[in-house]
């Protein structure tokens, strides 16, 4: 077998036999605390969707495992992180041996600086109901800020990453980048498990790569901004968003479909914000109210072709679903977009009248317009799974959880392109509503609000995790990765007047940019390479599952 077929093949059994060799040091790991280690490393490297039944097979003895036998905090706190970051309820009361009489954390801890950091990430995945993780969040952080001077410059390095954005708020698939080169700087890393995240991140940007042309060549076909002579023309843009949301690689359909969507709601939002009249966005939201190609013929010929591009991709998207599940999705995904409208005009008419709505009310109205309630509908349909009767139902009216995630992206919105908006005569932002609301002429004493209010939200979400399984985790997980990608976008926008190139510098680290791969000659003597291999502590870690059974990479 020569050429590229040949280098094909060589590349599947290689990534084949580096999951087989993580899979053994998975099933033999009999060591909790080097169990956990692996499942963390597995996941941050971006590969845990290969061991995914081996993984919940060690989670229920972690789960089941108690830590009162040690008085490690790293330990304890990383018990209970992996634990919740993975959809389960452990208990806070491990952390109670590290409380003080008055129940506050003992000044003692402050001196273990590993066991801070872990407790500090830990802090991040809290309840409204545990205000002692609450509490740690701020102590950690303190503590740790506090230290960062005394530090070992790799020590630093990374407490000084993890106090800017911990874990639980990080897009995966750029987590797990920029954990391969973190990981690959570890003393004790496992080499297999190294090697097998270089190649796999290396086989899912080639499958998004492959993912883009389809969306691109789809987006040239339908040449909408071209038609229309206006419009934000950023199908790579949309493509970030759904790929944060949708992490994992069997995902493929969900992003390509998704992508569509949002590159479609950005044409939208520009003919409500700058090109439409009021008297057009009245006909406009009135013509997809009636949902049928009648109702265009009362609106301009711009909207006309924005209209049919919406009305024939939701149509596309509901016609897929019926033939793969049997349903009749169109009643749901057609709500959204009349939900979006309406809350776009009733924005255009704010802005037309010059008035400004208090906080509450422009975030439940914002949360609509910007897109969420859409994106995750549509989100829920496209995965599959969990849907019946009864979570159907829960569309109506939204869940909680996916206003949560909509108020989080809003306010990052705001944060991060309020002052372009406003000078372009958008509606008021949310730090705007806040001053007007409470009398205050400080902007930057508004957006210290909108951050705290964004740390707020974070815990309801977090309730979510802890919840009875109401929704299907896979849609809670999109809710909260549809949040976390919010901040990866918009974090360096208004704050520091470089948003353009933050997400250049994502997306070309994410599907331009492959890892470059040292390697033995033959997949034979590569395994031979890694095998034995495993530094790692412990008897190597958990039990991987098996390879999924389907393909992504052909």
């Amino acid at each position: 077998m020569n050429g590229k077929g040949g280098q094909h093949y060589y590349c599947l059994k290689t990534l084949e036999e580096l999951q087989d060799t993580t899979r053994v040091a998975l099933r033999k790991s009999d060591n909790p605390t080097a169990t956990m280690k692996l499942i963390d490393d597995i996941q941050r490297l971006g590969v845990g969707h290969h061991f995914e039944e081996e993984i919940n097979m060690q989670l229920e003895r972690v789960s089941d495992w108690k830590c009162c036998e040690t008085e490690d905090l790293s330990v304890n706190a990383r018990r209970f992180s992996l634990l919740r970051h993975n959809g389960r309820q452990p208990c806070t009361d491990t952390f109670n041996k590290f409380l003080n009489k008055d129940e506050n954390w003992m000044e003692s801890i402050s001196k273990d600086t590993w066991g801070m950091l872990s407790l500090y990430e830990a802090s991040y995945l809290a309840t409204k109901d545990e205000e002692m993780l609450l509490h740690a969040m701020e102590f950690t952080r303190n503590h740790l800020t506090q230290s960062m001077p005394f530090m070992a410059p790799e020590y630093r390095r990374r407490i000084s990453q993890a106090l800017e954005l911990p874990r639980h708020l990080k897009m995966a698939r750029l987590e797990a980048r920029k954990y391969i080169d973190e990981y690959s700087r570890e003393w004790n890393h496992n080499l297999a498990l190294l090697e097998l995240a270089k190649w796999d991140f290396n086989m899912v940007q080639s499958l998004h790569q492959r993912e883009l042309a389809e969306i691109q060549r789809w987006w040239k076909e339908l040449d909408l901004v071209g038609k229309l002579g206006f419009g934000r023309d950023r199908p790579l843009e949309c493509f970030l968003w759904t790929v944060g949301t949708f992490p994992e690689p069997h995902y493929s359909n969900c992003r390509i479909e998704l992508t569509k969507t949002i590159a479609i709601l950005l044409v939208v939002d520009d003919i409500f914000d700058t090109y439409g009249s009021l008297s057009d966005l009245v006909l406009f939201t009135n013509a997809i109210q009636r949902w049928d190609l009648d109702a265009m013929e009362q609106i301009p010929e711009y909207m006309k072709i924005c209209y049919m591009a919406l009305y024939n991709t939701t149509n596309e998207i509901s016609f897929r679903f019926l033939k793969a599940h049997g349903w009749n999705v169109v009643p749901h995904l057609k709500r959204t977009w009349i939900d979006i409208f309406e809350a776009q005009l009733a924005e255009a008419k704010w802005f037309n009248r010059g008035y400004v709505p208090n906080l509450e009310e422009y975030l439940a109205n914002g949360v609509t317009s910007g897109g969420t309630y859409m994106a995750l509908v549509h989100a829920f349909f496209l995965i599959g799974q969990g849907v019946n009767k009864e979570t159907v139902e829960m569309m109506l009216p939204y869940p909680k959880l996916f206003s949560c995630a909509g108020k989080i992206l809003r306010l990052w919105d705001d944060l991060g392109t309020a002052r372009e908006e406003e000078e372009r005569g958008d509606v008021a932002s949310s730090m705007a509503c806040y001053m007007r609301e409470n009398t205050i002429s400080c902007e930057e004493e508004a957006r210290k609000h909108v951050r705290q209010l964004i740390g707020s939200l974070w815990v309801d979400l977090n309730s979510h995790l802890t919840a009875p399984a109401a929704l299907p985790l896979s849609i809670i997980n999109a809710s909260l990765n549809l949040a976390r990608t919010s901040q990866l976008v918009y974090q360096n926008g208004d704050d520091l007047t470089n948003t353009t190139y933050s997400v250049k510098e994502h997306t070309h680290m994410l599907f331009s940019n492959p890892i470059s791969l040292e390697f033995p000659s033959s997949p034979e003597l590569a395994v031979r390479a890694v095998h034995g291999a495993d530094h790692h502590g412990g008897r190597g870690a958990i039990a991987p599952p098996s390879p999924p059974k389907r393909k992504f990479y052909s």
